[in-house]
C-alpha cells in the first residue's frame, strides 16, 4: 500500500472550468478525484486535456445537467458500475464506481431535492434509499471503499452551515435528508472531515448570491466516507478553499483526505 490523496469536487461545468480544474490538479496533485456536475455529454468530456495532466479518466455525462467522473493519477480507473442500482428508469448521470490505486471508489451526485415538498424531494429520498442499499453491499464486500461526492445534505445546524435561518425550508436541511445521512453513517462509514475535525466549522460550498463567499457564509455538503477496512489509514482531511477564491470559480471547493500507507 502507498499513501494516497482522494478528493471530491463539484466542478459545476467542466468545459467552462477546465482551466481551474487543471490548475488545481497541477498544484495539489491528488491521486484520485471524483467530479460532479460535469454538465456535458460524454463526447464533450475533455479527455485529452486531463490525460495530458497525467490522469486517466472515466466519465458518465449528461447534456446540460448532472454528470460524474473519476480521475486517477498515472492510471485509468477500472469501471465496476455505471449508475446506481434499484431503478431501471432513472436516466440521471449521478453515480460512477471504479477501482483505482487499490481502492473501490464510488463517485456520487445526490439529488438536490428542491423545491420541497414535491416530486424532486421524493426523488432525492428514493435515490438516497438506493444509495444506502448499495452502500451496504459495498461494506459487506470487505474491500477498502470510498464513497465521495456532493451529497446535498448539511449534516448539522451547528458546524456545517453558517446560519440555518434562511435555509429552513431547503431540501438540504430537512429532517428526512439528515435521517437518511445518519442511517448511511450508521452502517459503519467514517465521515473523514468530521472524524478528524470534530468541533470545527467547515464549509465546502458557498452560493454565488448575496456575497456568501466573501462573507464565508458556507455549507458543508461535499463528503468523503470511508469503509471500516479503510478508516484506520485516514491521516488528514481538508478543503482547498483557495480554488473557490479564483476567478470564475465553481461554487464548491475541492474536499480531500489523505490516507497513510
Amino acid at each position: 500500500m502507498t499513501a494516497l490523496t482522494v478528493a471530491t469536487f463539484n466542478i459545476n461545468g467542466i468545459r467552462s472550468r477546465l482551466p481551474a480544474l487543471l490548475a488545481w490538479l497541477e498544484r495539489e496533485r491528488p491521486d484520485i478525484v471524483c467530479l460532479q456536475e460535469l454538465k456535458c455529454p460524454d463526447e464533450a468530456f475533455p479527455q485529452a486535456a486531463i490525460e495530458a495532466a497525467g490522469y486517466g479518466a472515466l466519465w458518465h455525462g449528461q447534456k446540460s445537467w448532472n454528470g460524474v467522473a473519476i480521475l486517477a493519477r498515472g492510471m485509468t480507473p477500472l469501471e465496476s458500475r455505471r449508475g446506481l442500482p434499484g431503478d431501471a428508469d432513472d436516466s440521471h448521470s449521478r453515480y460512477l464506481e471504479a477501482a483505482a490505486h487499490g481502492l473501490i471508489v464510488g463517485c456520487l451526485y445526490l439529488p438536490n431535492g428542491n423545491p420541497q415538498p414535491g416530486p424532486k424531494f421524493d426523488y432525492k429520498l428514493a435515490w438516497f434509499e438506493r444509495l444506502i442499499a448499495h452502500a451496504q453491499g459495498l461494506l459487506d464486500s470487505g474491500h477498502p471503499v470510498v464513497l465521495a461526492g456532493d451529497y446535498n445534505v448539511v449534516p448539522t445546524d451547528e458546524l456545517d452551515i453558517y446560519s440555518p435561518r434562511s435555509w429552513k425550508k431547503d431540501a438540504l436541511l430537512q429532517p428526512e435528508s439528515r435521517a437518511a445521512w445518519q442511517r448511511l453513517l450508521a452502517q459503519g462509514w467514517t465521515d473523514a472531515l468530521r472524524h478528524l475535525h470534530p468541533d470545527a466549522r467547515i464549509y465546502t460550498f458557498w452560493d454565488y448570491f448575496r456575497q456568501r463567499w466573501e462573507r464565508d457564509a458556507g455549507l458543508r455538503i461535499d463528503h468523503l466516507l470511508l469503509s471500516p477496512a479503510l478508516a484506520p489509514r485516514l491521516r488528514e482531511a481538508g478543503v482547498d478553499r483557495w480554488v473557490r477564491g479564483e476567478p470564475k470559480a465553481s461554487d464548491h471547493a475541492p474536499t480531500w483526505m489523505r490516507l497513510g500507507a
